[in-house]
């Protein structure tokens, strides 16, 4: 093995998330609902070279496979990322995330006066756009911090 390899061991089952952006890996978690206390076994490889990218962040979550709505909400922030389900030691399918036309549920809207915010039981539900989300209530445009926004229900 060279200087050059990155050395983070096989997962016997689960999802392994490769071509994160560079520095949104722990974003990845928080959408997860990872924090430490839930005795999930994770890797995280943070800013490592990739030739596609230039720096990357590789997430690897032993014993779970991810729902649509989790690889949706990722896809907000890693819309290059590749989704990895593994079993038995080895890629049983790979694909790329694909943005959703619109989220429904995951994201809180920053506006505080939006109807999704008072005592209404509205759900909240943001339109994606190339490079952001809009709510669809109010309008309100979030293109930084995605990851932020992540609803906790």
């Amino acid at each position: 093995m060279s200087d050059h390899e990155l050395r983070v061991s096989k997962i016997k089952s689960g999802t392994v998330i490769d071509h994160i952006p560079g520095g949104q890996a722990l974003n990845v978690l928080a959408i997860l609902g990872i924090d430490g206390s839930t005795g999930e076994a994770v890797s995280v490889g943070m800013n490592v070279p990739s030739d596609r990218l230039g720096r990357k962040d590789i997430v690897k979550v032993e014993s779970r496979e991810l729902s649509q709505d989790e690889v949706d909400v990722i896809s907000l922030i890693a819309p290059m990322a590749s989704i990895n389900i593994i079993r038995d030691y080895e890629v049983q399918r790979k694909h790329r995330v694909e943005r959703p036309d619109s989220v429904q549920g995951v994201l809180e809207c920053p506006n505080p006066s939006c109807i999704t915010n008072e005592r209404e039981p509205v759900q909240t539900r943001f339109t994606v756009l190339d490079d952001a989300v809009r709510c669809d209530y109010c309008e309100t445009i979030v293109r930084d911090n995605i990851a932020e926004h992540i609803s906790d229900d």
